[in-house]
């Protein structure tokens, strides 16, 4: 019969080398809390539940994971993992297999996991081989066989040139774990239970303890320092880089990207330098994407050019337009194909037909604008009446002159024309020329004011 799992996720530690008022788990790598990716991987395994111990701001740790379906269990106290662990045992039944994880170990993927539980038997823990031991826990092996771990602090000398690390990562049968808890004591340097002694116990009562040995240090490490959390950073994104680069992305520098979601491409997408994508972001095919563009919850049709300096919203953007350079799509903008989106134009909540252009200097927003349509530069859609918003809607084939501001709400008919400078109040009959400007003066003896 198949046991129930249920994964322990140790959360409770301050994180004081951090030197933050933020919980350690609830700093972000890829733009998503350390915990939020154990959770992730954790929820892959499909488990009966899992148990969140934590400590340190609890209050702050369970806001922000509300969305996930969780047990969460206080350790009023830090006396170190064992204990920590001991506590969640005592929500969890003895007919169970316990995974025990860490807040602040965001990288372990779902696979490895699965290939531990798939070779322990009672007791099996992760273990890794590293350059550099420094800081780990060393895996104490006898003929092959593993018989304990010892924490660097309590290694002798001979101990601490071994490069065998423990990751901390246990599977084990729930009512064996809770039997080793019991013979473990906190003669250490510390004083404090350590789950790790867990290993030594069983070897002295010849309970055989599997392994799994990882080689990826960063799947493996966890996240201390901030410098230690910007290098796991820039490990991240180049394995995204890479990923994308393997399905046939150009990306011309793999060191100078970010993704901090989910970003899917079509074929020959070609992204420059110093790009960032937010949330889930769909490329279409044949995307030419200019350096330091910002896109984040959007998709983005074939064929589309994407200029420098650009960010975009919460946008759709349809097939072989041109947008920027240094354009603003905030969210709720549509534009459909072959649309022209140019420099400094900023447009928010509206519509664009097909093949119109608003190519510079321009803010349109609450609009709606037909097809075949050129708005000049420095047009304002004046839409907010500082207490409600107003739409605009344009028609097909308009021209709308330079300078213009359009006070909202206000349609201006098919094939009309507007002249440059114009303060249009009312709606404008299509296929003709409308305008508003006061007659040119000049005011004799007028003087600037100087600063005094």
């Amino acid at each position: 019969m198949n046991r129930s799992l249920h994964i322990i996720i140790l959360a409770a530690g301050q994180g004081t080398r951090m030197n933050s008022s933020l919980p350690k788990v609830l700093h972000k790598l890829a733009g998503k809390p350390l915990l939020h990716h154990v959770l992730d991987t954790a929820t892959k395994l499909q488990p009966d539940k899992i148990h969140v111990v934590y400590g340190h701001d609890g209050a702050t740790v369970m806001d922000a994971c509300k969305s996930y379906d969780l047990n969460w269990i206080v350790q009023e106290i830090q006396n170190g993992t064992g204990h920590a662990v001991s506590i969640a045992l005592r929500e969890i039944p003895d007919d169970s297999n316990s995974l025990i994880l860490y807040g602040d170990v965001p990288l372990l993927s779902a696979d490895t996991l699965k290939n531990l539980i798939e070779i322990s038997d009672r007791f099996g823990i992760l273990s890794a081989v590293v350059g550099n031991p420094s800081g780990y826990g060393r895996i104490i092996r006898k003929d092959n066989h593993l018989v304990g771990i010892i924490e660097e602090r309590d290694a002798s000398q001979e101990q601490r040139e071994i490069h065998e690390i423990n990751t901390g990562v246990f599977f084990a049968d729930s009512t064996l774990l809770k039997m080793l808890l019991k013979h473990v004591n906190c003669n250490n340097s510390h004083g404090e239970f350590y789950l790790t002694d867990c290993v030594s116990v069983a070897h002295i009562r010849d309970i055989i303890v599997n392994s799994l040995v990882v080689y990826d240090e960063y799947e493996i490490a966890g996240v201390n320092t901030r410098r230690q959390l910007a290098d796991m950073e820039r490990c991240y994104q180049l394995q995204k880089a890479y990923e994308l680069m393997e399905a046939g992305v150009h990306i011309l520098d793999p060191s100078r990207i970010d993704i901090r979601g989910s970003l899917s491409c079509g074929r020959d997408v070609v992204i420059d330098v110093n790009c960032i994508f937010l949330g889930k972001v769909i490329l279409g095919d044949r995307i030419t994407i200019g350096p330091h563009t910002v896109i984040s919850e959007s998709i983005i049709g074939s064929g589309v050019e994407i200029k420098s300096n650009c960010v975009i919203e919460s946008a759709i953007v349809g097939k072989d337009s041109i947008i920027g350079p240094y354009a603003r799509l905030r969210p709720g903008t549509e534009l459909a194909s072959q649309v022209r989106i140019g420099n400094y134009v900023e447009v928010k909540n509206s519509n664009i037909s097909d093949g119109s252009k608003v190519s510079h200097l321009s803010y349109i927003g609450d609009s709606d604008i037909g097809s075949n349509v050129n708005i000049g530069a420095g047009t304002i859609t004046c839409n907010y009446d500082g207490a409600r918003k107003h739409r605009t809607k344009i028609g097909n084939n308009v021209f709308i002159g330079s300078g213009n501001e359009l006070v909202a709400p206000i349609i201006i008919g098919d094939g009309a024309t507007t002249g440059a400078g114009s303060t249009l109040t009312r709606d404008v009959p299509a296929q003709q020329l409308s305008l508003s400007r006061s007659e040119q003066q000049s005011i004799v003896g007028w003087k600037r004011p100087v600063k005094k």
